[in-house]
């Protein structure tokens, strides 16, 4: 699925977002900064145990805020760290929104044009796919008005199921934003 929001095109993609070659990704990072199991743990297998050591020298932060580290061994040249939940804590539509918009708001400082978020705070953070995907779709309308720099972003899922939630909250959306 492919949709404008402002000037910012927004995607849908299925698989594994450690493959993707965009300027930025965003981790689904507890406020430590600390990287586990899920997205993180993908990263830091993948990407290497230095982006957790840069990230880590940057936390910890507070729920609903972001950093930028680089991408280790991964495609992409970037890492936001999307701080959706505290440590062994539960997210909060609240904190992932906020921590969408910090990351967007981060993006744009350093000109960086395409990204690619997970379901940010679903899984452990305990978030329903669905939950998620709303407070995340919510944080780039809001950021969307006044994008700057970035120009597109892609919405990630494992399966179709949460590719699906993604598609859902961006017409859900759409349809309250008319």
């Amino acid at each position: 699925m492919e949709k404008r929001v402002g000037s910012v095109l927004i995607k849908t993609y299925i698989g594994d977002i450690t493959n993707l070659s965009v300027d930025a990704i965003a981790n689904a990072a507890n406020s430590d900064l600390w990287m586990g199991s899920g997205v993180a743990g993908a990263i830091k297998s993948k990407g290497g145990k230095a982006i957790e050591d840069e990230a880590l020298s940057k936390g910890p932060i507070r729920p609903g805020e972001a950093v930028l580290t680089t991408a280790g061994l991964l495609p992409s040249k970037h890492v936001i760290h999307c701080a959706g939940m505290p440590p062994g804590g539960k997210a909060t539509f609240k904190n992932v929104m906020s921590s969408v918009q910090a990351a967007l708001s981060i993006a744009s400082v350093h000109n960086l044009r395409s990204l690619a978020f997970p379901a940010i705070g679903a899984g452990v953070g305990g978030l329903s796919v669905e939950q998620s995907a709303k407070a995340i779709v919510e944080g780039i309308s809001h950021f969307a008005r006044n994008p700057g720099p970035v120009e597109q972003i892609i919405l990630v899922g494992l399966n179709k199921y949460v590719s699906d939630c993604f598609s859902d909250a961006i017409n859900e959306n759409e349809e309250s934003e008319s």
